[in-house]
C-alpha cells in the first residue's frame, strides 16, 4: 500500500494524488479513493513524492547478467522494473555462439530452456523480454566461415531459430551491423530472418550497419528491411557518430518521420550520454589501427593490461611514449586483448536533446554489466540522469512525458503486457522518486555509483529496493511476449 503518492499512471497525464493499493502482484486500485489498510502487510508513506510505473530499460545486454548478477542491483537502483535482452544481434540462444556462452558451457538449448536455467538459479530481481540476436545465430549457424553468404540450409535453420524463439515467448529478432559477423550479411538475408518474427507479430530492433558517415543509408536500410518483411522496426541508440557527423540526427529522424507517415512503424531509443562503450576489438582494424578514434578512447575493462582501466588512450601512449596506433594494436593482439572493453566519446550533447524531444524516442542504457574495471556509467546511472538532467534541469522533456517514454510507449513496444501503466488490475511494477532530488551519481572516474532519489522500487508486487537497501526478493521473470505471466 503506497500513501500520499502523486500519481504518474504512465499514459502522459498530469499526476494527480492518491493511494495505490497491490494484491497478489497486482494494482487492486489507485486514485483518490482512500483504502482501508485491511490486510495489507506493509504501508509506505509516500510523503508527496511520484509513484510511477517502474521503468524499461529497452537496451540492455543482461542476457548474461540475469544468471550471474541476478539482484540486477545496477538496474533495480534506477527504478528498472523490465529489462530488453538480446539486443544488438547478440543473445542466449542459440548456444555456442559469440559473447556469452561458449559451446557446452550453456545448459540450455532453447529460449524456454534458458528461462529454467533463470528459475533453477532463484530467479531474477526484475522482469525480462527477450530479442533472439542474428550475430549469435549467424556464428552458430556458420562457425568460421561466416564471411560469405549463407547457404540455404543454414538460412532455413536461422529461420527456424527465430521461429522457434518467437514461440517461446521472444519479442522479435534483432541485428548488430556493424558487428562481426553480422556486418557481412546482405540486407536481403536480413529481410528473410525478419520475416519469421513478423509472422507472429513481433519486432526488429537493430544495432544499425553505420551510425556515423553512413547514418542516412544506414537508417534507410533498416526502414527498408522492416517494410518488404512487414515487421515494425526499432532502431536502437540512436546516435550521429563523430564530430563530422553532429546534426545528422535530426535528419535520420526525418526518415523515421517519414517513413512512419507512408504506413511504416518505426521507434528508437537513446542513451543520455555523450559516449558509447563496446568491444574494443570491434571498432578497430589491428593492422591499421584508426589514430582519430583513438583519440577519444578510455579504457573500461582491459584484462591484458589492468593498470590501463580508467585511462584515456592518449594519456598512455604519452607516458609510454609510443604512437596512438601502436598502443591500439599492443592492447588488442595481446592474451585476452580482444575482451577489452571501451568507452569512446564520439557524441553531440545537443543531438541527445534532439533525440529526447521526438515522440517515438525510447530510453535505452545500453549498459554492458561487467562490473570489473570502470564500466560506463550509463550501467547505473541511465534512468535517473534522464530525469534528473534532461527533465529537472534542461527542461528538454517534461516529467509526465518522460515517464511515459519509459514505462507505457516502451511496454507497448516489447510487448510487456500488462504492464507500464497505474491502473486497476494491472501489475504492480511500480517506482517511488523525488523528482527534486533524483540523479545519476555514477561518473566515469566513479561509475559503479548507485542513484539518489530513487525511494522504492517494486516487481512484480514484492518490493526488491527500499531507501538504498535491496531486499534480496528476486520476484522478475523472463515474460513471454504479450502474454501474461501469473505470479507465482
Amino acid at each position: 500500500m503506497f500513501r500520499d503518492v502523486r500519481i504518474l499512471d504512465g499514459s502522459g497525464a498530469p499526476a494527480f494524488a492518491g493511494d495505490v493499493a497491490v494484491e497478489d502482484g497486482h494494482i487492486v486500485s489507485a486514485g483518490d479513493e482512500r483504502v482501508t489498510a485491511g490486510a495489507a502487510t506493509t504501508e509506505v508513506d509516500g510523503k508527496g513524492m511520484v509513484l510511477a510505473p517502474g521503468f524499461v530499460d529497452t537496451h540492455t545486454h543482461d542476457d548474461g547478467a540475469l544468471l550471474a548478477h541476478p539482484g540486477l542491483e545496477f538496474k533495480v537502483a534506477q527504478g528498472c522494473t523490465s529489462l530488453v535482452i538480446g539486443n544488438c544481434g547478440f543473445s542466449a540462444v542459440p548456444t555456442g555462439g559469440p559473447g556469452l556462452w561458449a559451446a557446452g558451457e550453456a545448459e540450455w538449448d532453447d529460449l524456454d530452456g534458458y528461462r529454467e536455467a533463470i528459475s533453477r538459479n532463484g530467479g531474477i530481481a526484475a522482469n525480462a523480454v527477450a530479442l533472439i540476436g542474428h550475430n549469435t545465430m549467424r556464428a552458430v549457424a556458420m562457425r568460421e566461415d561466416a564471411k560469405r553468404e549463407p547457404t540455404a540450409g543454414e538460412m532455413t535453420t536461422m529461420q527456424q531459430w527465430v521461429a522457434g524463439a518467437m514461440e517461446q515467448g521472444a519479442c522479435g529478432f534483432s541485428t548488430g551491423l556493424i558487428y562481426r559477423p553480422g556486418r557481412w550479411a546482405k540486407t536481403d538475408e536480413v529481410i528473410e530472418l525478419t520475416r519469421p518474427a513478423a509472422e507472429r507479430g513481433g519486432i526488429y530492433a537493430t544495432h544499425m550497419r553505420n551510425e556515423a558517415d553512413r547514418l542516412l543509408p544506414a537508417v534507410e536500410e533498416a526502414i527498408r528491411v522492416g517494410h518488404d518483411a512487414g515487421c515494425p522496426v526499432h532502431i536502437s541508440h540512436h546516435k550521429a557518430a563523430g564530430r563530422l557527423n553532429w546534426g545528422r540526427v535530426a535528419d535520420s529522424l526525418a526518415l523515421v518521420d517519414e517513413a512512419n507517415g507512408r504506413g511504416d512503424d518505426v521507434t528508437l531509443d537513446v542513451y543520455p550520454y555523450t559516449a558509447g562503450s563496446g568491444r574494443m576489438i570491434e571498432y578497430f582494424d589491428v593492422s591499421n589501427p584508426d589514430a582519430t578514434l583513438a583519440e577519444v578512447i578510455r579504457l573500461a575493462n582491459c584484462p591484458a593490461f589492468p593498470e590501463y582501466e580508467g585511462r584515456m588512450l592518449v594519456d598512455i601512449a604519452t607516458e609510454e611514449g609510443i604512437a596512438l596506433p601502436a598502443l591500439v594494436t599492443k592492447i588488442l593482439t595481446a592474451p585476452k586483448g580482444d575482451r577489452t572493453i571501451c568507452i569512446h566519446f564520439i557524441i553531440d550533447e545537443a543531438d541527445i536533446e534532439t533525440n529526447l524531444r521526438h515522440p517515438l524516442m525510447m530510453v535505452g542504457s545500453d549498459g554492458i554489466p561487467d562490473l570489473r574495471g570502470r564500466p560506463h556509467p550509463r550501467l547505473f546511472g541511465t534512468m535517473p540522469r534522464v530525469l534528473g538532467e534532461y527533465v529537472r534541469t534542461r527542461g528538454v522533456l517534461s516529467l509526465e512525458e518522460a515517464v511515459r517514454r519509459m514505462t507505457s510507449l516502451s511496454c507497448e513496444r516489447f510487448g510487456l503486457a500488462g504492464r507500464g501503466r497505474i491502473a486497476a488490475g494491472w501489475w504492480a511494477d511500480l517506482v517511488l522518486f523525488d523528482p527534486e532530488r533524483i540523479v545519476d551519481t555514477a561518473t566515469y572516474d566513479d561509475p559503479k555509483q548507485e542513484p539518489v532519489g530513487v525511494e522504492c522500487v517494486v516487481v512484480n508486487g514484492t518490493v526488491v529496493y527500499d531507501r538504498g537497501r535491496h531486499t534480496g526478493d528476486r520476484p522478475g521473470r523472463l515474460v513471454r511476449y504479450r502474454e501474461e505471466a501469473l505470479p507465482k
